[in-house]
């Protein structure tokens, strides 16, 4: 498999891996063939007149290889000890089984065989038959909007009412923050830190102002870029943590197109429109098995909006499970086909692919989640274009809304809220994936595909996630007591 970045991403940013991937490195390190591949690094390093995008392409590969040893490090017997604190008479008969059907997720490396760190609590959320087991059940910690509730009814109804898609305005204050860990960097050495920064989207969330930022003077990206961040630099001092943040002001608004499958046309791909339906190496992929997938789904509907309501229904009943890092994987979309279990982004990829397969355009959005209480999180989601309507939202992660024990008449016509609507309890940091930083990174980043937790580096290269913590904390701003978690 060759792996690459579009023209846009390969342009003015070598903190992305290069294209072309190196073959078979990437095919061995995807075996688990890590010595192999390794050897074969260190010879294509020693040639002469080896040109910077192969030197980045192999020296990615290395990174790679080190970056899945951080996400896998459970043998069976942690991965044994870990259920049973949740399934205290587990036998090794049921670990067995559940292990050979997949829903452990392991690599096997260089002749051992390893675990996802996040593969024990994933079982609970790809197997009934292992939540069923536990001692004591107890909800996922989810976000409130993944459940039908007033917040959805209010838009839908503000949105009839008024005619409007965007609607009822939320302000608020958000402060983000990125710290580096103690003597992650030498005393003196400058950190150089990009704290993610909202999209400036007309209706959809606008009104951006700059609050202020630690330290100050911050740099915010141009409008245009469609990964956007705040730059900040600032000096490591002797065992102490070094703290970079960003505080801002937005108001955002729920959205809803009140679609009528009727009217909806295949619509002409213009320049516009066509790198929307196009294949996108390495995560949108038309493979072989995308195909008969897609052509099972789909079957003879010919209605773009009937084609997506089914693309999405099948997406969505593809489990929830936390991801490994994305920069560890060679084709997400095609990944998450396979797994049996995917998180926002890998079924947003997914998605995407299997729209862009069948003539639909479709677009990536991500950024970050919260509530009226504690929750937040960072989500991905996304937009698909159907004519006469133009680019609507999608989410199918929260997927189809199903009404609960408070049920109302008329919630069935919020099922499909999420293929046309959003909440407005979200920001927007990015309008595309994998999409060069402004001012351009000089080492990888550590996200190479999404912009959510920010990214750091000094002289002396990348700061991976292991070396520095971020945080996100909000406060409504139009409202009597104010919004937000209280802390």
């Amino acid at each position: 498999m060759v792996l690459a970045l579009d023209a846009r991403s390969a342009r003015g940013d070598t903190s992305l891996p290069r294209s072309p991937w190196p073959e078979p490195i990437a095919s061995d390190i995807d075996a688990g063939h890590f010595r192999t591949a390794e050897s074969a690094i260190a010879k294509a390093l020693a040639q002469p007149g080896l040109d910077d995008t192969r030197r980045a392409a192999l020296l990615f590969q290395r990174e790679r290889m080190r970056r899945i040893l951080l996400d896998f490090t459970l043998d069976a017997d942690a991965v044994k000890t870990r259920l049973r604190t949740s399934i205290p008479d587990l036998t090794d008969a049921e670990f067995a089984r559940w292990d050979a059907t997949g829903l452990l997720e392991k690599q096997v490396v260089d002749g051992r065989t390893l675990y996802f760190n996040r593969a024990p609590g994933n079982l609970f959320r790809v197997s009934a038959e292992a939540r069923a087991r536990r001692k004591n059940p107890k909800p996922f910690d989810d976000g409130p909007n993944e459940v039908l509730n007033d917040h959805h009814r209010a838009i839908r109804a503000e949105a009839l009412r008024t005619g409007r898609v965007n609607v009822l305005p939320m302000r608020e204050r958000v402060t983000q923050t990125l710290t580096v860990h103690p003597d992650a960097v030498p005393a003196g050495e400058t950190i150089r830190a990009w704290i993610p920064y909202p999209q400036d989207i007309p209706g959809q969330q606008d009104d951006i102002r700059l609050v202020g930022s630690e330290p100050g003077k911050a740099e915010v990206a141009p409008a245009s870029t469609a990964q956007r961040t705040a730059y900040l630099e600032k000096k490591a001092e002797a065992g102490k943590p070094t703290v970079f943040s960003v505080t801002y002001e937005v108001t955002l608004r729920g959205r809803y197109v009140d679609i009528d499958p009727a009217k909806v046309k295949r619509v002409p791909i213009t320049p516009d429109l066509a790198p929307y339906v196009a294949e996108r190496a390495p995560h949108v992929v038309f493979t072989d098995d995308m195909r008969a997938f897609s052509k099972k789904v789909v079957g003879d509907e010919t209605n773009p909006y009937r084609i997506a309501q089914k693309l999405f229904a099948a997406v969505d009943a593809i489990p929830w499970a936390g991801a490994r890092e994305y920069s560890t994987i060679a084709n997400i979309g095609d990944y998450t086909l396979h797994a049996g279990h995917g998180d926002c982004g890998e079924q947003t990829l997914l998605l995407i692919t299997l729209l862009r397969l069948n003539g639909i355009p479709a677009r990536w959005q991500s950024g970050w989640i919260f509530s009226d209480g504690r929750y937040d999180n960072i989500h991905d989601w996304g937009q698909l274009y159907l004519a006469p309507y133009g680019w609507v939202p999608m989410d199918v992660t929260f997927g189809r809304l199903v009404p609960g024990a408070q049920a109302r008449p008329g919630d069935d016509r919020l099922a499909w809220f999420y293929l046309g609507g959003l909440d407005a309890y979200r920001i927007a940091f990015n309008d595309d994936f994998s999409q060069p930083l402004v001012p351009a990174k000089t080492f990888f980043r550590s996200e190479t595909v999404d912009s959510q937790r920010g990214e750091a580096e000094w002289k002396g290269g990348n700061l991976y996630f292991d070396q520095w913590d971020y945080d996100f904390r909000w406060q409504r701003l139009d409202m009597p007591q104010g919004g937000g978690p209280a802390r």
